[in-house]
């Protein structure tokens, strides 16, 4: 009987530890309520037709593995909520090709709605000058567009140019967009990782830092100079490193070859419709126990339109942490 009764107490003992971590790694994984986590997103048409409504009740957010969560708001970026930064952000390594786009830049400047803030910026050794900060004088930034230096012994990467601006951009409510007009190439080497071994990992963070802040990446070709500009590898793996941080970021990737394109008004009237077709969508968002990306996908029912963002979005900590 004493056996039986020490037996018994040991398994309830065991019982009772085993309850315990299932209930403490149900609070760490399954945090009782959402957080409001915001995504700006892109309304394509699939054809020539005209963009469709849709409403909030028609945007489907996934979450995680099919976790379906509820849309709070979605708001067309128009009126009161139009606001919009736009940075020009331009490779100062790009060849006097070049130079024939200045005036369609200074033209898709001027035409800007008075709701958006636009700053003029050059890439040069891994950082940013930046020429003209945000402001609504959209011809003084305009003005501010400049041709290249195409300097060939400038150490560019434009991907920790991207960042630099990037992370010392102030948050607002407003959207936040960058074009940016590069070839691609990382012409500084660490010896880490050469770009000629696939993704350039300079990409993968400015990728995750475009997440982070919500800034879209519209990415332009553009020529530059200097002997990697003639290695049909590092000239296409830089296209293909372009696209891959536009795409991740909500945004898309515009090339011709690798050749200088005759104009860039097709790509930036593409941007404009962009801009135009814009929500702002908040959802409530399954939190951790720390605040980071997550993975999110869009769908809709609606026929005839793609929903465009980001890869992934900030999720706050669960109770703010």
């Amino acid at each position: 009987m004493t056996n039986y009764r020490i037996k018994t107490s040991i398994l309830v003992v065991l019982a009772a530890i085993v309850i315990g971590a299932l209930t403490l790694q149900a609070q760490e994984t399954t945090p009782a309520a959402t957080v409001p986590a915001r995504l700006t997103v892109t309304l394509s048409a699939t054809g020539d037709a005209p963009i469709p409504t849709v409403n909030s009740d028609d945007v489907m957010v996934t979450q995680g593995r099919n976790n379906r969560r509820k849309v709070i708001s979605w708001d067309a970026a128009r009126g009161d909520r139009a606001g919009l930064e736009l940075f020009i952000l331009i490779d100062d390594n790009l060849a006097s090709s070049f130079g024939s786009q200045l005036n369609e830049l200074r033209n898709f400047v001027n035409a800007q709605p008075a709701s958006t803030v636009i700053g003029v910026a050059y890439m040069r050794n891994a950082n940013i000058q930046i020429v003209q900060n945000f402001t609504a004088d959209h011809a003084l930034a305009a003005n501010a567009i400049r041709l290249t230096r195409g300097n060939a012994g400038t150490m560019g990467n434009p991907y920790r140019s991207v960042m630099a601006l990037m992370n010392g951009w102030p948050q607002t409510k407003n959207r936040r967009g960058v074009i940016m007009i590069t070839d691609g190439i990382v012409r500084i080497r660490t010896g880490m990782n050469p770009q000629n071994v696939g993704t350039h990992p300079d990409v993968n963070s400015a990728s995750s830092v475009a997440q982070r802040t919500g800034t879209i990446i519209q990415a332009i070709y553009s020529p530059g100079v200097g002997h990697f500009q003639r290695n049909f590898w590092e000239g296409t793996n830089g296209q293909n490193n372009m696209s891959r941080l536009a795409e991740e970021s909500g945004g898309e990737s515009y090339f011709l070859g690798l050749q200088a394109p005759v104009s860039f008004r097709p790509w930036l009237d593409s941007i404009q419709r962009t801009l135009e077709n814009q929500y702002v969508l908040v959802f409530g968002a399954s939190p951790n126990r720390r605040a980071g990306l997550q993975n999110v996908d869009l769908s809709t029912e609606v026929p005839g339109v793609e929903l465009m963002s980001a890869r992934g979005v900030w999720v706050p900590a669960a109770g703010g942490q």
